[in-house]
Formats: C-alpha cells, sequence, structure tokens
C-alpha cells in the first residue's frame, strides 16, 4: 500500500478531504487524534489527509487498523496499513481483535469489536477524537436500511459527525471522491472482500441504491443524506423535548399512568424506549413495533381508568414483561418478571 516514489501534486478530490478535517476538528489547539484505517480506499484517503495535516504540525495523528481475522491474508493487510502509515510520517499500530456472531450478526459484532479496541487506544494516547471515514454513501445506505426495517426519525437520521468520541468529518463526501484521490495519490488500497458478500444486508443495500440511482435517473444518495439531516433536526429537538420526562422515569420498576398519559406519541414512544433500556431490556431486543405496541397499551388503560379487572400484558425478552393497569396496580405500569416465570 506504498505510495509512489514520486509524490503526485494535490489534486481536487484529495484537496477537499484535506479541507473537510480541517473543518471537523475545528481551530484551536492542536488535537490529537486517532485515525482509523481499514485499507480500503475510504479510510487510506483519510489517513493521507491526515498524514498530511499531521507533517503540517496541525494535528498529531496515530493511525490505527484493526484486524478482526475475519479473512485469510487480514494480518499481512494490518500490516501493510501501519507501513503506509509510517512512510508517510504517522505512528501506526495494528490491533487484532476476536469476533464471534452475537443477537445482531456477525457484522455488528464486528463493529463492536473495533470500536472497543479504537477506544482502548484513544484512551491509551490521550487522543481527542477517533476518526473514522464514513462518507456520504455510508450515510444514504444507513438510513435507507433504516427506511427497509420501518424504523424511526433517529434511525432515520443516520450518523452525526460527532458521537461521542467519534469524528467523521467525510459525512460530507462520497465514495467517488475517495476512490478519485486514491487513483490520483496513487495509493494502493484494500477490497474487503465482505463488501462483496451479499449475505449482508449493507452489501446488497449498496447494490439497490446503485442500481436506483440508474433506473430513476435521480440523486439517490445525495437526497438520502439530506433526509438524514432534516431527520437528525427533528430527533435532536424531540430528544430534547423528551430528557425531562426520560430523567423522570428512568430506572424504576413502576411508573404512574398520570406520568405517561399526557405525553404525544413522539415524546412518549421515546421515553418507554429509554425506561426499558434502563431496566436492562437490550435496545436490540425490541424495535418500533413493540413500542408502538407498549404506547397503544398505555393509551387505552389511561382511556379506561378501570379499578380493576385484568392488566395489560406485554412479553419482553428474558421472560420479562409490562402490565399496565390491573388488579391492584390500577393507575400503573409495571416491569417485572413474565407471569410463568414468576409462577416458576
Amino acid at each position: 500500500m506504498a505510495e509512489h516514489a514520486r509524490r503526485p501534486t494535490l489534486d481536487p478530490a484529495s484537496g477537499a478531504i484535506r479541507n473537510v478535517v480541517r473543518a471537523g476538528l475545528g481551530a484551536g489547539s492542536v488535537p490529537r487524534i486517532v485515525v482509523a484505517v481499514s485499507g480500503g480506499a475510504d479510510s487510506m484517503a483519510l489517513l493521507h489527509a491526515c498524514a498530511f495535516l499531521h507533517r503540517r504540525g496541525e494535528v498529531e495523528a496515530r493511525a490505527v487498523t484493526v484486524d478482526h481475522g475475519l479473512q485469510p491474508g487480514s494480518a499481512e493487510v494490518a500490516a501493510e496499513v501501519v507501513a503506509t502509515a509510517e512512510s508517510w510520517g504517522v505512528p501506526a499500530e495494528a490491533v487484532r481483535v476476536d469476533v464471534t456472531a452475537g443477537p445482531e450478526g456477525l457484522e455488528a459484532a464486528a463493529r463492536d469489536a473495533r470500536y472497543a479496541a479504537l477506544e482502548e487506544v484513544r484512551a491509551r494516547v490521550g487522543a481527542a477524537w477517533i476518526v473514522t471515514a464514513h462518507t456520504r454513501s455510508d450515510q444514504a445506505e444507513t438510513v435507507l436500511l433504516g427506511l427497509l426495517r420501518g424504523s424511526g426519525t433517529r434511525s432515520l437520521a443516520g450518523m452525526a459527525v460527532r458521537t461521542g468520541s467519534v469524528l467523521r468529518p467525510l459525512l460530507d463526501i462520497d465514495r467517488a471522491t475517495t476512490e478519485a484521490s486514491c487513483t490520483a495519490q496513487r495509493i494502493t488500497v484494500w477490497d474487503d472482500p465482505m463488501n462483496a458478500d451479499r449475505a449482508y444486508a449493507r452489501v446488497r443495500v449498496r447494490s439497490l441504491l446503485t442500481s436506483l440511482e440508474a433506473d430513476l435517473g435521480q440523486p439517490v444518495t445525495d437526497n438520502l443524506a439530506r433526509t438524514a439531516q432534516l431527520c437528525r433536526a427533528d430527533a435532536d429537538f424531540l430528544d430534547a423535548s423528551a430528557a425531562e420526562a426520560v430523567a423522570a422515569v428512568r430506572g424504576r420498576r413502576e411508573l404512574r399512568l398520570a406520568e405517561l398519559a399526557d405525553l404525544d406519541d413522539a415524546l412518549l414512544t421515546r421515553v418507554l424506549r429509554e425506561w426499558l433500556i434502563s431496566l436492562g431490556v437490550p435496545a436490540q431486543s425490541f424495535g418500533a413495533v413493540r413500542i408502538a405496541e407498549l404506547t397503544s397499551l398505555i393509551r387505552q388503560g389511561a382511556d379506561a381508568r378501570h379499578g380493576g379487572g385484568a392488566g395489560r400484558h406485554l412479553s419482553l425478552p428474558g421472560d420479562t414483561e409490562v402490565v399496565v393497569g390491573g388488579g391492584g396496580g390500577a393507575g400503573t405500569v409495571r416491569f417485572g418478571p413474565a407471569a410463568k416465570a414468576a409462577r416458576g
């Protein structure tokens, strides 16, 4: 993955990437950053830009490549990434992780292991940011995946430029630009076989996006990325509006219906989701459909105003359930063991 001996002149694509990285990092003191590099075109173009800023003293960069061990030769690819980064003047390291597929599949497990490894390096070296190479193309794929899953506004908002210690400065850059930068700068890149494996939903969505743009003659990728920006503004406002109610219910196993009944559905669904997560229910175990069911039960319980009779039950993973009203708990929403588990 080494660069050609004669360094090419700056091309428009590489210049654009340098500019968005600068803008993403902001003005002020020289930031220390960890650059996540897979060896693909997106991350190599990002590394090339960060290496330039590193040599100029605008950032203090460290490149990290995570070897998931999922393909033959992955260790060699990681070593090549490290060698290239160091040849550009950036200190680098490869981190090997073990990946075991969990409930969300191999891809999600690899992502979790990767971010955990990157965060460990960030904390160890005292970096402000983990900088990733997610592009506008990745953003469009994320939004389309959310649409296909019937997800809510937060999912359709896609990825933020900043999430915790993760910075994604290339979200306004498309994949064609990173590829053009690598071509112009004569950077060798690695094509991950997983990116062509249609067993993964994101790979199928990527193919679908290409087909849609060709068939419709529309800039579908750009439009989906714009949709993410609009949805993010709405989702941020609704999350802020729900924050007080979320804080009031977090960690409590029993709520009063009166606390929830007056919340608009857009806020109530957020409160219920955060309430369940605070009680240890994994977020991946319930989706928008389950939250809609619970919202409906709460609306029914609030309208009935009954003082007895059977409560309304919603089963959850892990032999747990939510019971709305019923018996001595009229006017309440209670979380606990499912009835069968309690009797057993």
